[in-house]
């Protein structure tokens, strides 16, 4: 996706939000926070879940972003030395293409 895609996708995103918020506020409806909160076991079911989704969230934004910073714009030593093995064989096919044009084809041997 493009930029203004993502932009436009987030846009949405926190203008839902922010009309659910709106919602909550004016009491067009209400989250059922209080049974949330009265009930102990769903309550520590909650912050433990947003607690892993918030540690795997977290991990693969790090692994991005140490993936972007360790990441050079240029070729790997290996990917460098494969290119230059790839310009030999193509300069020695070159050269026997024409060493094959330049020399005469051999006699054909007579019994």
């Amino acid at each position: 996706m493009t930029s203004a895609r993502w932009a436009a996708f987030w846009v949405a995103v926190i203008g839902g939000l922010l009309l659910v918020e709106l919602a909550e506020v004016t009491r067009l409806f209400t989250l059922p926070v209080q049974s949330a909160v009265g009930n102990l076991i769903a309550f520590v079911f909650a912050l433990v879940f947003t607690t892993i989704l918030a540690l795997v969230g977290a991990l693969f934004i790090g692994i991005y972003i140490s993936q972007r910073i360790s990441s050079t714009s240029g070729f790997s030593p290996f990917e460098e030395e494969m290119l230059k093995m790839r310009a030999d064989v193509t300069r020695l096919r070159e050269e026997l293409a024409e060493l094959r044009s330049t020399t005469p084809p051999p006699a054909e041997k007579r019994p």
